[in-house]
């Protein structure tokens, strides 16, 4: 099974990173779904919002990697019920007093996927709009083990259990051109791959 997004992977001196910003519902029909998937990849929308996390990520790093490889152009990637455009990002870090993961981690995290930019800005408005807590939405899942190797995963389409309820979560990336209603669909398309795992197959959303 594939990571959703991952922040953040090492091995050894070698940096890892896969933003996924820029999303398209999959649809049924072959044809329809691989229109889908070239529209995405055409959108100049979708391209900006794909441009603003991988940019910041690449700032992030710049000043802790010795060599930083970005592609110039995002693929597309599938999961079973989304398109996303996708950049893979690999670095190598100095041989001389490299960073922690934990280092890494705290330049790189959140990204404007997951907070907006600039962040702290982003982060204040975020807290005064937002009508509840996000608890592990956003948040970072993974493990380290004791050579400092590891991978980190943002905790984006999950959900909280408590008892015999389940509290789901997911969102999208507002941009000055987004349109309310399709981020809406987007965010509820989303949310199938949640009800997918709780075994739910009527739209409910």
């Amino acid at each position: 099974m594939r990571v959703p997004e991952l922040l953040l992977r090492k091995q050894g001196n070698r940096i890892f990173s896969n933003p996924l910003a820029g999303s398209a519902r999959r649809l049924d029909c072959p044809d329809r779904d691989r229109q889908a998937a070239e529209t995405l990849l055409k959108s100049s929308k979708d391209q900006y919002e794909h441009r603003l996390v991988v940019e910041a990520i690449r700032s992030s790093l710049s000043p802790l990697i010795d060599q930083l490889s970005v592609p110039e152009h995002p693929s597309l990637i599938s999961t079973p019920t989304m398109w996303h455009l996708s950049t893979q990002i690999e670095g190598t870090l100095s041989d001389t007093n490299p960073p922690s993961m934990f280092d890494l981690i705290k330049h790189v995290h959140p990204t404007p996927a997951m907070c907006g930019t600039p962040t702290f800005d982003a982060q204040h408005y975020i807290r005064c709009l937002e009508p509840h807590q996000r608890g592990c939405f956003s948040g970072l899942v993974g493990w380290c083990d004791f050579q400092g190797n590891g991978e980190w995963a943002i905790a984006i389409r999950c959900a909280q259990v408590a008892g015999n309820k389940a509290t789901l979560f997911a969102g999208a990336g507002v941009v000055p051109d987004s349109d309310p209603e399709s981020e809406w669909l987007e965010t509820s398309a989303k949310m199938r791959t949640m009800l997918n795992a709780f075994g739910i197959k009527e739209d409910v959303i």
